[in-house]
């Protein structure tokens, strides 16, 4: 750590020595969670003296941001849809974008009835615990291959108090062949194995597996466009987040694997994100 950011006595200033090394943002998320508090109260109390031991523990953190590791990971949790969510490096940290997803299945989902909703791979639970929140008559199940990320989404769903039912098993596999669903949605892995982006920044910390879609990033979709729709109601839907230049390719295999009502929908920065279809029988 520098000899700046040692020396700091006041929040104000070890903030700015913070923000010569980070993200003068993340710097704050980091000071608050030494400290405690609320981020607000830093603006507030910027003269405040710093004691040692905060000073060391604000330096730590300083540091692990400094190589690398993604603030989610180190303060341990992440906003979505409001929400508050426990995150470790077990599950992808929720991002912004995949907010689209539970947007479009909030519109076709009806406010009342009790549609059976199944969402696949769901790390953290970010999407299953929205769309429970949101209807609550709705029975969400949520399933992983990794059981330490539904450890991490059975807390989550408890803290936020959803009634969200848990599956561990590879896709599909996880639930009895016999369930139908109304809807299915997941953020499957789409980057492709080649991409530069999986060896930088954040995603260096991130599990592999949930980033990972294969050589042309579709593998998962691929899979999932095939095989849920036996797994769907009649006249079921199908929801897949997917990457930036996927559009094209996600509707071609929706539409060769038997769904119509094909849309696709973009995030606030403008890429295509979410493909949505409907089992056409």
């Amino acid at each position: 750590m520098s000899a700046a950011l040692r020396e700091a006595v006041t929040l104000g200033s070890a903030l700015q020595a913070a923000a010569r090394r980070i993200d003068a943002a993340e710097a704050r998320v980091l000071l608050a969670h030494a400290l405690g508090v609320a981020r607000g109260q830093l603006v507030a109390h910027a003269e405040r003296p710093l004691s040692p031991a905060h000073e060391q523990r604000f330096a730590a953190l300083v540091e692990r941001r400094a190589s690398g590791e993604p603030v989610a990971y180190i303060v341990g949790e992440r906003e979505f849809w409001g929400l508050a969510l426990r995150v470790a490096p077990a599950v992808l940290i929720p991002r912004p974008e995949t907010e689209l997803l539970v947007e479009r299945a909030l519109a076709l989902l009806p406010e009342t009835g009790e549609p059976a909703v199944l969402d696949l791979g769901t790390g953290s639970g970010a999407v299953a615990i929205a769309l429970a929140r949101e209807r609550p008559r709705a029975r969400v199940v949520a399933s992983d291959v990794r059981a330490e990320a539904l450890e991490i989404a059975r807390a989550n769903a408890r803290a936020h108090g959803a009634a969200v039912s848990f599956a561990l098993g590879d896709w599909l596999a996880a639930v009895d062949p016999a369930e139908r669903f109304e809807m299915i949605v997941s953020n499957p892995p789409y980057v492709a194995s080649g991409d530069p982006h999986l060896g930088r920044g954040d995603l260096r910390f991130e599990p592999r597996g949930a980033l990972d879609g294969g050589r042309d990033g579709l593998d998962c979709i691929r899979r999932l466009a095939r095989e849920a729709r036996a797994r769907l109601a009649p006249r079921g839907w199908l929801l897949l987040e997917h990457g930036y230049d996927q559009e094209r390719a996600c509707r071609e295999l929706l539409a060769d694997s038997g769904y119509a009502e094909l849309q696709d929908f973009s995030d606030l920065s403008g890429h295509a994100r979410v493909c949505v279809g409907r089992r056409a029988d």
